[in-house]
């Protein structure tokens, strides 16, 4: 007998946002994004690649009204539906309140949940918001996406900084960008300023620093070449021994499982090179099981991750 229209369930409304090189979002209904990402600045305005860090410039008070914009323009005619808002964002983030954020460093202390919620009810949006951090969002969006939202993941993102999220989502720290992979004295090319740390050797702005002569696109490109460049070649490895050794860390501290590498400098990534690197550091037998897999670094899945997050967090 057909489901009454009473019986039916209740769309699920939510809106996501993300803070990449753009401020993104889109809206989310049943976790699927309903027409087209919203962005500011729109995406008719061309950036270049010296834009990437555009928002580092921003005040913490701009951001907050470019995101209420958005977050405004998405949810045009569905604004009493909508369940909860979802803003994904780098940096450690503990009760609505960014502690850290060496990438967006004007955000370090601001009480973002607690203003977005003030400022999105003054324009009639009474969802509460939920902000998380992005690499979180980005493995949220993969589990749904991949129909996964009943399994254990975990996402490193890898490019201005490097993310580590894991889906569900449990209290934690999870800045596994800043593990530490290395004990060289030397390796402080770290945004936050601490030493050895993974971000310090794969994040781009770190590579720009360590090589102040060649772009990381060049430094890459001289690595595979025939002959190598030695210099460029011993980074090549360095840099994905450090990724693995980031891996190891995590399926040793929390088991195997399901890892997806994403982010818009997993082009340099060579998957051959960082198993071979993996294996070497995994040796026990019931830890071997672990899958690596690389996927395209899609702003609306960060989006979804984002609603996702909100949404769950509603519901607790």
């Amino acid at each position: 007998m057909p489901v009454s229209e009473a019986k039916k369930p209740a769309k699920t409304t939510t809106i996501g946002v993300i803070l990449a090189e753009r401020i993104y979002a889109g809206l989310i209904v049943d976790h699927r994004l309903q027409g087209r990402l919203i962005s500011s600045p729109p995406p008719d305005v061309a950036m270049d690649a010296d834009d990437v860090n555009s928002l580092i410039e921003m005040p913490a008070d701009a951001v907050m009204q470019a995101i209420c914009e958005v977050v405004l323009q998405a949810a045009h005619g569905h604004e009493a539906e909508l369940m909860a808002v979802g803003v994904a964002l780098p940096g450690l983030i503990r009760e609505g309140v960014v502690e850290e954020a060496p990438n967006l460093p004007q955000l370090k202390g601001v009480r973002v949940e607690a203003k977005l919620n003030e400022a999105l009810t003054a324009h009639g949006i009474a969802a509460e918001v939920n902000i998380v951090n992005d690499a979180d969002a980005m493995a949220a969006g993969l589990a749904s996406v991949h129909g996964k939202l009943d399994s254990f993941i975990r996402v490193w993102t890898i490019g201005t900084g490097i993310g580590y999220g894991t889906y569900p989502f449990k209290q934690g720290v999870w800045e596994g960008g800043h593990g530490v992979v290395t004990l060289d004295d030397k390796e402080r090319y770290c945004g936050c300023g601490g030493r050895g740390h993974l971000e310090g050797i794969m994040g781009h702005r770190a590579m720009r620093l360590r090589f102040l002569d060649m772009e990381p696109e060049e430094v890459f490109a001289a690595a595979n070449r025939n002959p190598p460049d030695p210099r460029c070649l011993d980074f090549k490895k360095l840099w994905h021994k450090a990724l693995a050794a980031a891996t190891a860390s995590s399926i040793h501290f929390s088991g195997t499982g399901r890892f997806f590498l994403t982010g818009y400098n997993v082009r340099f990534l060579d998957m051959n090179m960082l198993k071979d690197y993996l294996h070497q550091m995994v040796k026990m037998s019931p830890l071997q099981s672990y899958a690596l897999e690389i996927v395209d670094d899609d702003q609306a899945t960060r989006v979804l991750g984002a609603a996702v997050a909100a949404e769950q967090a509603a519901v607790r």
